[in-house]
């Protein structure tokens, strides 16, 4: 079995592994019905102790899928995992782990076992258990802990990344204080290691470490079919993860290829292009390695926002062929089966899977065109049958299982008897053109009781990124916002898939370079102005929330427009020359940007909501962490002080011990509520709350 450890540079990647037998599995229609007479509301607090299931992963034999049920534990203050097994034939369930913070499923090749990454004696380390039960074995001990961890196609080894323990730092004289010296390459690398499991895995192994020399940062890794080797990408220099702090603009996209022999430990490396090449898969015949690669490939200007490619080149080094180069939108490399290479990607707002001839580059849509969103893939050791999740509007992420030759999803699990009680909301596709006649979709979310006769408060959720994409899902463990509380108390919710958002092909998405800020706008209240033209929003209660990317674009409507009744801006930007020269990913802007400050100082101030502070008359609620390091809190602190210059209402709450993400459910579940009371207020006319 494979696993593949993407970069965050493919934000909807998906692991495919694969076959077997389906028996008393119900075929069923993704959506399920919505009759809510008689049903309760669900509270904030009722959403956040759902159960929520992620990561299948179907067995070598197709006998049974393992997946990990999320949890809410308010006493810890955090969320936890257990992991599952799933009988396909009978339905038999059977619980590996209690909850906790367990993650990084993957089979044994003989299907008796699973080893799975816990955290439940400090540092993550590696886990091994029956499929169907029985006693826990730990594998390693490591200080640092494990980062990833791969099984060998024999299973005599296991592969893991962890990270190199920090070298003391010279005693400093007492009387110098602290301090830090910016602009420093990153000394802490990550490298490859080994188990071995050829012996015993009844205890736990000492590790051997397969990547020599002191710098190296491997980003993902894979082992070839028949063990003997591993191809990895990665950088000798942490500059890779430590360019935002100053050292160079474009260091964090270098990533090349190696190899590293199990028994020589001779790392090889097999390409070296510019840009950033990641994700190695190998070829059935291990002859070929399959991999991630950005536009540099095609001698052209790297962009973030752009979209990325499925490359091969021989496994012994030589020239690479771009296979996806005709394909508009970034693909998330998964396997090379014999029959051709697995792919999932975003198709507008919906997720399906591929499959490609690497010799002719044909491509073929595997899942079903219908409606639904398929993540996380995993394939039986045939790549007959496939394991996933889909959710939709209607239903909150299931298991599903199907045959890969007659894509027909048959569903395992139940978690949308949660909801059997309570009422949610509808979602559909709504379409309208942008000002300048660019078509943009969106996701409306209804009440349960919509009338089309009424007219509606509306509230527009701005999703962040940019590289990002608002879907029909009602899957709310993803939501910044309360946005089902909000609709359950009689609004209607639009999420505006602006330009810059993925799924729509390369050039909607660079649509955004050098385009900040009035676009972003115009494409939002064209479709409030849609909404109107409906007859179904009330024009005098319309308000705006985003967090990130998405509160710098509600920081821009708080300034620039009249047209909002309220406004919440989250961890957002309200000057780009302060995010440029203060946020960990500063440099990494200028690809929307194009030009520093000094550069272009009017591009700056014509896309700084600061910009247009004098103007400003809409009540803001302001959200941020104060360790956040992403979107420095000095922006927050500015726009708040001048709208109170500009004596517009404005609350901003600063959450202590928070950055710009990893938010844990107390932190998580004020952000919510402080949102809902400042919209109940604003747009509902309520009391606010002392």
């Amino acid at each position: 079995m494979k696993k593949i450890t993407c970069l965050a540079l493919l934000l909807f990647a998906a692991f495919i592994y694969g076959s077997g037998q389906i028996a008393n599995a119900q075929v069923v229609n993704i959506q399920t019905p919505s009759n809510t007479s008689n049903k309760q509301i669900p509270t904030i607090d009722e959403w956040f102790d759902f159960k929520y299931i992620s990561t299948p992963q179907i067995s070598p034999d197709g006998r049974y899928v393992a997946y990990r049920v999320r949890n809410t534990n308010w006493s810890a203050n955090r969320y936890e995992n257990k992991i599952e097994v799933l009988a396909i034939a009978t339905g038999a369930k059977y619980e590996l782990t209690d909850f906790g913070v367990n993650f990084g499923i993957e089979w044994m090749p003989d299907g008796k076992h699973i080893a799975f990454l816990s955290a439940r004696k400090g540092a993550p380390q590696i886990y091994l258990v029956p499929a169907t039960g029985g006693d826990t074995v730990q594998l390693t001990d490591l200080e640092s802990g494990i980062g990833s961890f791969d099984i060998s196609p024999d299973a005599r080894g296991i592969a893991f990344t962890t990270t190199d323990t920090p070298a003391p730092e010279p005693k400093k004289d007492d009387r110098s204080g602290s301090f830090q010296i910016i602009g420093t390459p990153s000394s802490v690398m990550t490298h490859l290691w080994m188990i071995d499991l050829s012996n015993d895995f009844s205890k736990i192994s000492m590790p051997t470490r397969l990547t020599g020399g002191s710098e190296f940062y491997v980003t993902s890794y894979s082992w070839s079919h028949d063990s003997r080797r591993i191809a990895f990408s990665g950088s000798k220099s942490g500059e890779i993860y430590s360019a935002f702090r100053g050292v160079d603009v474009k260091s964090w996209a270098r990533n090349d290829i190696y190899t590293v022999g199990i028994d020589d430990k001779i790392v090889k490396k097999i390409l070296g292009m510019k840009g950033s090449d990641f994700s190695p898969v190998w070829s059935p015949d291990d002859k070929q390695i399959a991999y991630m690669t950005s536009k540099i490939a095609l001698g052209r200007e790297f962009n973030f926002n752009g979209i990325l490619y499925i490359a091969v080149v021989p496994a012994e080094g030589g020239a690479a062929r771009i296979l996806t180069e005709k394909f508009d939108e970034t693909p998330g490399l998964i396997d090379w089966s014999p029959d051709g290479i697995y792919f999932s990607a975003l198709q507008k707002t919906y997720n399906h899977l591929f499959k490609m001839n690497p010799a002719t580059r044909s491509i073929q849509q595997i899942s079903n065109p219908n409606p639904a969103i398929y993540n996380e893939f995993s394939f039986t050791s045939d790549y007959k049958q496939a394991a996933f999740t889909s959710e939709s509007g209607e239903s909150l992420p299931e298991v599903y299982v199907s045959s890969l030759q007659k894509f027909e999803p048959k569903r395992l699990t139940s978690q949308n008897d949660q909801l059997k009680n309570f009422k949610h909301s509808s979602r559909e596709i709504i379409e309208w053109k942008s000002t300048d006649g660019t078509p943009i979709q969106g996701v409306l979310i209804k009440p349960d009781d919509f009338d089309s006769s009424k007219k509606y408060p509306l509230l527009v959720v701005i999703h962040t990124g940019p590289t990002l994409v608002d879907q029909p899902s009602l899957n709310p463990s993803g939501d910044i916002y309360p946005i089902e509380p909000l609709a359950a108390k009689g609004a209607l919710v639009l999420q505006v898939n602006y330009r810059g958002s993925i799924g729509y092909g390369e050039k909607f998405r660079l649509q955004l370079v050098h385009s900040l800020g009035l676009p972003q706008y115009q494409d939002i209240i064209s479709g409030v102005d849609y909404l109107i033209s409906q007859g179904i929003v009330d024009r005098e209660r319309v308000g705006a929330l985003g967090y990130s990317h998405g509160g710098y674009i509600a920081a821009f409507i708080a300034a620039y427009s009249n047209r909002f009744k309220a406004v919440s801006v989250g961890a957002g930007v309200s000057d780009w020359r302060i995010f440029y020269t203060n946020s960990d990913a500063g440099p990494g802007m200028l690809d929307l940007l194009k030009a520093t400050p000094w550069d272009d100082p009017d591009y700056y101030r014509e896309t700084a909501p600061l910009t247009y502070i004098k103007k400003a008359t809409t009540p803001t609620l302001i959200q941020h962490g104060r360790l956040d390091p992403r979107a420095p809190i000095a922006g927050s602190y500015e726009l708040y002080r001048g709208l109170k210059d500009q004596g517009v209402p404005v609350k901003m709450i600063v959450y202590d011990g928070v950055a710009h993400a990893g938010w844990n459910p107390r932190q998580y579940r004020a952000l919510k509520q402080h949102n809902y009371e400042w919209f109940s207020q604003w747009i509902w006319g309520e009391k606010p709350l002392p």
